[in-house]
C-alpha cells in the first residue's frame, strides 16, 4: 500500500470518528433535554414559566419550588412535602433490597452446587415468576397482607417487594454461580464444610459483581414503584406516590416548578446510585452472563 494510499485510509477514518462522535453527541443532548427543561424551569418563578419560554435558563434564580416540594406543598388538606414520604421509601427500600439479594444468594448457590430432585422445576417457577403483570397479584397480596396485619404499613410493602423481587435476584445468582467451579465446592465438603459455612466462605467473597447488579436492579424498581405503594401503603405511602398527589393537588393555576423540583427529587436517590455504581451494573451483568 502506498504513503498515498494510507493517509487516505486514515483521513477517512478521522472523519468516520468524528461523524459518529457528533452524532452521539447530538442524541446525548436531545436525550438529556427533558433534564435540562425540568431542572431548569424547578428554578424559575411560576410566572416565569407561564409567560415566557420553558427552554431557556432562569432569569430570576430561585430555590423556592424545591422547598415546597420537599416540606411545604400541600397534598391532600394537610401542609406538608414530600420529607416524611421520602424516610417512608428508605425504610421500605432499604430491607427490602437485602432480604431479597441474601434469598437470590442462598437460592442461586442451592440451585447451582446442591442439586437435588426437581431443582430445574423450582427454578422454572421461579423463572415465571419475572413474567408475571403486578396487577395479577393485586388481590392475592391484598388478602394475605390483611390476613397477617400488615396491610397499610411499610413492613407489608417490605414483604411485597421481597416476594416480587426474589425471582429476579435468583436468576442473577444462579446464572453466576453456575460459571463457578463445583470442585470448590466438593474440596470443601469433603474437608467437613458445611452449608453456611461454604457459603460464607467461598462463594460470598466472589459474589461481588453480581451483588451489585442485584442491588441496583431491586432499588431502582423498589424505589421507583407506584402500583404497589398506591394499592398497599395505605399511612405509609412511599415517594413516588407522594409525587403524584402532590401533583393532583394543585388547584387552578399548576405549579410547574414545584413540580418539576419534586420529580427531581424523587428521582435523585436512583439517578446518584447509577452515576456511582453504572460501571461496576454493566460488569456484573457482562460476568454473569457466561453461562446460565
Amino acid at each position: 500500500m502506498s504513503v498515498a494510499t494510507q493517509d487516505t485510509a486514515v483521513s477517512t477514518g478521522r472523519v468516520t470518528r468524528t461523524f459518529i462522535y457528533l452524532l452521539l453527541i447530538l442524541f446525548a443532548l436531545f436525550y438529556l433535554m427533558p433534564l435540562f427543561v425540568m431542572v431548569a424551569n424547578s428554578l424559575k418563578p411560576l410566572p416565569e414559566i407561564t409567560g415566557g419560554n420553558m427552554m431557556a435558563l432562569p432569569q430570576d434564580w430561585t430555590i423556592e419550588p424545591w422547598l415546597q416540594a420537599w416540606s411545604s406543598a400541600q397534598i391532600g388538606v394537610e401542609p406538608t412535602g414530600l420529607k416524611p414520604y421520602f424516610l417512608n421509601s428508605v425504610l421500605m427500600v432499604v430491607p427490602a433490597v437485602a432480604i431479597s439479594t441474601v434469598l437470590g444468594a442462598l437460592n442461586g448457590y442451592v440451585l447451582t452446587k446442591w442439586r437435588f430432585r426437581g431443582d430445574s422445576i423450582l427454578f422454572g417457577l421461579m423463572l415465571f415468576s419475572c413474567f408475571i403483570p403486578f396487577q395479577i397479584v393485586l388481590i392475592p397480596m391484598a388478602m394475605i397482607l390483611g390476613k397477617l396485619g400488615l396491610a397499610g404499613s411499610i413492613p407489608g410493602l417490605v414483604l411485597v417487594h421481597v416476594v416480587y423481587g426474589v425471582g429476579f435476584t435468583t436468576l442473577y445468582y444462579r446464572n453466576y454461580y453456575a460459571a463457578f467451579p463445583t470442585e470448590l465446592v466438593r474440596a470443601a465438603m469433603i474437608d467437613g464444610a458445611g452449608f453456611f459455612r461454604i457459603f460464607w466462605r467461598i462463594m460470598l467473597p466472589v459474589s461481588g459483581p453480581i451483588t451489585v447488579v442485584s442491588v441496583i436492579w431491586q432499588f431502582t424498581n423498589i424505589w421507583n414503584d407506584f402500583l404497589f405503594g398506591a394499592s398497599f401503603g395505605g399511612q405509609s405511602q412511599p415517594m413516588t406516590v407522594a409525587l403524584n398527589n402532590l401533583v393532583q393537588s394543585s388547584t387552578g393555576v399548576k405549579e410547574y416548578n414545584v413540580h418539576f423540583a419534586g420529580a427531581i427529587l424523587a428521582a435523585l436517590p436512583t439517578l446518584l446510585v447509577y452515576i456511582v455504581a453504572g460501571r461496576y451494573f454493566v460488569r456484573g451483568l457482562m460476568a454473569g452472563s457466561v453461562k446460565g
